[in-house]
């Protein structure tokens, strides 16, 4: 037998049941989490309505039901926060003081071996890498085949590594 409630009954049990559902919506989930507000507003909104759609029969008392509410919202909720945590990125740590003097010395470093690159070699490698401009644009500004831009960029490449290396 489903049991009926008036406006006023529904505003009594809004009343009555808030204030417990708040203790052990924070107890279970924590002061510390702001969204707990939003939790109990769910959890009363969901027990309304499943009362006024005659889903609370009076086979247990009305703390008993809205109880169950709580608990399987609580679960719930839990388990979407765990969710989100669980694919959310992790934050990138801060580079080091130093690592910022480290790539301006290396960039000074590579320059200054660049110029010492032949023009044709030394154009590939400023459109290619610098402007990062596809193989098809540099080829198109240069004037030779997409293929010739990939050898020439790699053969560059080869020689700074080699005069690097001396």
């Amino acid at each position: 037998m489903k049991k009926t409630f008036s406006q006023s009954e529904l505003k009594e049990i809004v009343k009555e049941y808030r204030p417990i559902v708040s203790f052990r919506v924070r107890k279970s989930l924590g002061t510390h989490i702001p969204d707990w507000e939003d939790v109990v507003n769910e959890i009363m909104v969901n027990t309304l309505e499943k009362i006024k759609n005659g889903k609370f029969r009076g086979d247990s008392s009305i703390g008993t039901f809205i109880y169950t509410i709580t608990s399987r919202r609580i679960v719930d909720f839990i388990r979407r926060k765990n969710k989100v945590l669980q694919y959310a990125p992790e934050p990138s740590s801060f580079p080091a003081p130093y690592k910022h003097i480290e790539n301006k010395e290396r960039s000074k470093f590579v320059a200054k071996y660049l110029e010492n690159l032949n023009p044709k070699y030394r154009e590939i490698i400023y459109l290619y890498y610098y402007k990062e401009l596809t193989r098809q644009e540099v080829a198109e500004i240069i004037g030779i085949a997409p293929r010739r831009v990939s050898e020439r960029a790699n053969y560059a490449r080869k020689l700074l590594k080699k005069m690097m290396k001396k």
